[in-house]
């Protein structure tokens, strides 16, 4: 009863959020109402409305929303887990986690599967997101994809349900993995930290085992010869503000005596702040000497790693490695 008063008043209830056997239920129930009397809509009204005035609490009802509510608080893992366990369940439609997809995802699907299950998906999608994906498409495969959708007119819902199915299990399957970050990043990262003769050979020997690896660890690496092409002229100010002062003074007497791309590094952060602070750091570099190379490798690393930890918080931005690529 209430449902239906509150659909008399034009209220649009998300009916639809709520499990199939839940509406078939509440289909029969309203079927089966007829004629109620004005005493009691009222008592079902005054008690329905005395039971929300009880409420102290209310929860988001479903495992979904509470996934949503829960982002950040436990771990994606977990969470993917859970998500997969609940599109698994009978009665549960699987085209909603496979809308869901990104757009990437969805082309990838058009791209791979038959032209016929294309031609479902493609009726699945909201039209101004078929037309999207489409143009994305290349010419032939959009075309043979739109001309199937006129074989689609016959199809079961049962037909289609098992069709998500399939899709949800071959494409939205959570891949539990036992690290955050992607190969290359990670060998990135440990390069990015090792002395300067370990990471040259490194990298010469991934050149010729993997040359396309090779390059891209070559793009995720931030070293202090990367400063020139990969560091705004000014952000550098911001830099030098997050750096001990000793280990800049190391690493620019270090960069001077070593020459080549560190001695061009070391005179680009010169040439970025004033000539007061510049004759100051070359006054202080000056007083350093000839320093060790183990520990002019340190500093170089500590100037390089306080930068990438400001364009990790955001206070800076990267600029991307083949922009010099892009421009030549």
């Amino acid at each position: 009863m209430i449902v239906q008063l509150l659909i008399n008043d034009g209220t649009k209830l998300p009916l639809s959020a709520m499990p199939d056997h839940v509406q078939e239920d509440l289909a029969r129930e309203l079927g089966a109402i007829r004629l109620v009397d004005r005493d009691t809509v009222t008592a079902v009204a005054t008690e329905f409305a005395d039971l929300l005035d009880a409420v102290g609490l209310s929860a988001p009802g479903n495992v979904d929303a509470a996934l949503e509510s829960l982002a950040g608080q436990i771990s994606p893992h977990l969470a993917d887990k859970l998500r997969d366990q609940m599109y698994n369940r009978q009665g549960t439609d699987p085209w909603v986690r496979i809308l869901n997809m990104a757009t990437d995802d969805i082309m990838r699907v058009l791209s791979d599967e038959s032209i016929q299950i294309g031609a479902v998906l493609l009726s699945k999608l909201p039209v101004a997101r078929a037309a999207e994906v489409l143009g994305k498409l290349p010419g032939p495969r959009a075309r043979r994809i739109t001309f199937a959708v006129r074989q689609t007119a016959d199809i079961g819902p049962d037909a289609v349900r098992r069709i998500g199915q399939a899709l949800v299990a071959d494409y939205c399957r959570t891949r539990v993995t036992a690290f955050d970050k992607a190969p290359v990043a990670r060998v990135g990262a440990i390069l990015n930290s090792s002395p300067a003769p370990t990471r040259d050979d490194m990298l010469a020997g991934l050149d010729e085992s993997d040359a396309v690896f090779a390059n891209d660890v070559r793009k995720s690496i931030f070293t202090f010869e990367n400063i020139p092409t990969r560091v705004k002229p000014i952000d550098i100010p911001t830099c030098l503000r997050d750096i001990d002062q000793n280990d800049l003074a190391v690493a620019l007497a270090h960069a001077f005596a070593t020459g080549g791309a560190r001695d061009a590094a070391a005179n680009f952060i010169l040439d970025c702040i004033s000539l007061r602070m510049a004759t100051a750091l070359k006054e202080a570099a000056a007083e350093k000497g000839r320093v060790k190379a183990a520990d002019g490798e340190v500093a170089l690393n500590a100037v390089s790693a306080a930068v990438r930890t400001l364009a990790d918080a955001g206070s800076i931005t990267l600029l991307s490695p083949d922009a010099d690529a892009d421009g030549a």
